[in-house]
This record gives structure tokens, C-alpha cells and sequence, in this order.
């Protein structure tokens, strides 16, 4: 059995697991705040919330050794009493970790290996190395050629980037000068605004915003994708992920986010010329030559980042852990 740790925050760390879960020998139980996704025939444990229920955080960090774990906090208390029944009671040969500090340092400290799901940005902090550290492995969801974009200089084991469309067949686009807002669920600093000015600038144009706050969710973006002659989205692994496996034109702003996340992915997006890349919204003038700049580099490109392969490179990493012998016990 394999647990699989997905974070609650954003769209992108259960849909790794669920476009990993499919391609494992290992039974999966995912572990997450979020609820059981549609579809998903698998064992879900719902975990409590660690980030509502309490008026203030209490020494949320203990010091500066972890992210967090606010002291006499119910909902923490109990997702981790959870973890650790589950673990006891199941006796998981292996739990991965997207990603969260504290529940890697709990499952390791129960004597159960544990395989770090990376994030880009720099993670050198003194609690992101205590994890590493006591990490059996690393899996990095982008290509080799993008090593290190992780400050913390740990080995790391890249498969590519995963994404629930990997391998997907991409049909001849049909242009219709259409574009696609991607901003997640993860925070965005995009107003209606500054989408309105963009639009007034390239009358000739149809913008379509996908997800709060300004479209509408929608849990399957693939047919928009497929229709779109360029994609504005952040730099989130996951949006990254599913536009390139989209292989669709791109005009990628970061978002900011803890440890420099999308900044980090965004800057080796640039300098390998998958997408273009601004480092704030532009300014509504700006628009009609991104969108051309866009069109002329195409989407190509971005096979050397999702090459339809990860999804299953990341499930034989976790297969060849979770089958390998286990140590043999030391003489009492």
C-alpha cells in the first residue's frame, strides 16, 4: 500500500496523484483536506482543516523548525491523528508527500519512508531541508534539463512534468483567435480591471477567463484548450502541466507565492523559450503584439517539458520504493 499526502490549497496537488494513481501497481489511498474527486474509485481519506477554526495562529512555525503547526489548534490536532491511525492501523510501505513538512516528519518519525513531492522556488529554509533530508527520495515534476530549480540542493529525481492530459493526441488547431485566462484556484492578482482593458485592445480577439474570480470553474479545461490559439495562465506546476500537454501557445505571468514558486518556473520557462513570459500583468497596450508574439512560437515547444510520459515515470519510482526489500531489523 501506498498513502499519498495531497495538500488542500489549489487544484494542483490532487490532481498529481490522481494522474499518477492510474499507472501504479500499488494500491493508493490519497490522504487530503480536499473532497473525494468525481470518479475516483479508490480509497480518500478526508482529512480536517489546520487552517480554520482558530482566531489566531499560536507559534505557528515552532520556532522556525517547520511551516506549519499552530499550538492548540483542534483541526491539526486532528488531521494528524488521522495520519497517524491510518499509518498504524495500514502499515503503508511507502507515503508520499505533496507536499507538507510536518506530515513528512510525522509518517518518517513512524518509521515510514517517505518520497517528497518537489516545488520549485528556493527551499533552503531550515524546514524544507529537515524534510529532505529525512526523505527516502525527491521527485521533481519537470524535465531533467530544468534541474535545480530548487534552492535546497537535494538530489532529486526528475520524471517530467505531470499532468492528467499526458500522452493526450493534439489535433491541428484551427485558428480562431481565441484566448484562454487560466488563473487557478490558488489566488490570483488578475482584476476585471485589467482583463477589460486587455480586451479593448485586441478587439479582434475573444477572451474566455476560466475559474474564480473571473470565469467560471470548470473541471475539465481540455475542449477550451483544444479550441484556444493562446493560453494566459500563471505559472503553477499544474496550469504549466496541463498547457503543455495541450501543446497551445502561451503567455505566462507568475503569480507571487511562497518561496518564489512561479517566479523560479517561470524564469526556466523563459529561458527555454517554451512560452512567453511577463513578469507582471501587462499593460493593456501591450496585449496585440504578446498575443502575436505567442501565435509565431507556437506551442511546440512544450513537448521538451511534458513529453506524455510522467505520470508513468513518477509510478515506477514509487513501485520500485514501495517493492524494495525492507531493511532487515538490527539484533536486539
Amino acid at each position: 500500500m501506498i498513502g499519498y499526502y495531497a495538500h488542500h490549497l489549489g487544484e494542483g496537488h490532487v490532481a498529481c496523484a490522481t494522474a499518477i494513481a492510474p499507472h501504479l501497481r500499488s494500491p493508493l489511498t490519497v490522504l487530503s483536506s480536499r473532497p473525494r474527486p468525481a470518479g475516483w474509485d479508490a480509497e480518500w481519506i478526508e482529512l480536517a482543516r489546520d487552517d480554520v477554526g482558530n482566531r489566531s495562529a499560536v507559534d505557528p512555525t515552532a520556532g522556525g523548525t517547520v511551516h506549519w503547526a499552530p499550538l492548540h489548534h483542534a483541526g491539526l490536532r486532528r488531521r494528524m491523528a488521522t495520519v497517524a491511525d491510518w499509518i498504524d492501523d495500514v502499515r503503508p510501505r511507502l507515503l508520499v508527500v505533496d507536499v507538507s513538512v510536518e506530515v513528512a516528519l510525522l509518517a518518517r518519525l513512524m518509521g515510514i519512508p517517505v518520497v517528497l513531492m518537489s516545488l520549485a522556488g528556493d527551499r533552503s529554509d531550515a524546514a524544507h531541508r529537515l524534510a529532505y533530508q529525512a526523505a527516502a527520495a525527491v521527485l521533481a515534476p519537470w524535465p531533467d534539463w530544468a534541474l535545480p530549480v530548487v534552492g535546497a540542493e537535494v538530489p532529486q529525481r526528475a520524471v517530467g512534468a505531470i499532468s492528467r492530459y499526458a500522452g493526450r493526441s493534439v489535433p491541428a488547431r484551427t485558428p480562431s483567435r481565441r484566448v484562454v485566462v487560466l488563473m487557478g484556484r490558488g489566488g490570483s492578482a488578475l482584476s476585471a480591471q485589467q482583463l477589460d482593458a486587455a480586451r479593448g485592445a485586441t478587439p479582434d480577439w475573444e477572451w474566455t477567463p476560466l475559474g474564480p474570480p473571473l470565469g467560471d470553474w470548470v473541471p475539465d479545461p481540455w475542449p477550451a484548450l483544444m479550441e484556444a490559439d493562446v493560453v494566459v495562465c500563471h505559472a503553477g506546476q499544474n496550469v504549466v502541466a496541463e498547457v503543455a500537454a495541450a501543446r497551445v501557445p502561451a503567455v505566462v505571468i507568475p503569480q507571487d507565492r511562497p518561496h518564489g514558486e512561479q517566479r523560479a518556473t517561470a524564469a526556466v520557462i523563459a529561458k527555454a523559450g517554451l512560452a512567453v513570459v511577463c513578469r507582471e500583468w501587462p499593460a493593456a497596450d501591450a496585449w496585440p503584439a504578446l498575443l502575436t508574439a505567442a501565435t509565431r512560437l507556437g506551442g511546440g515547444g512544450w513537448a521538451r517539458w511534458c513529453d506524455g510520459t510522467g505520470p508513468q515515470r513518477a509510478a515506477a519510482q514509487l513501485d520500485a520504493l514501495a517493492e524494495a526489500p525492507e531493511p532487515a531489523c538490527a539484533p536486539a
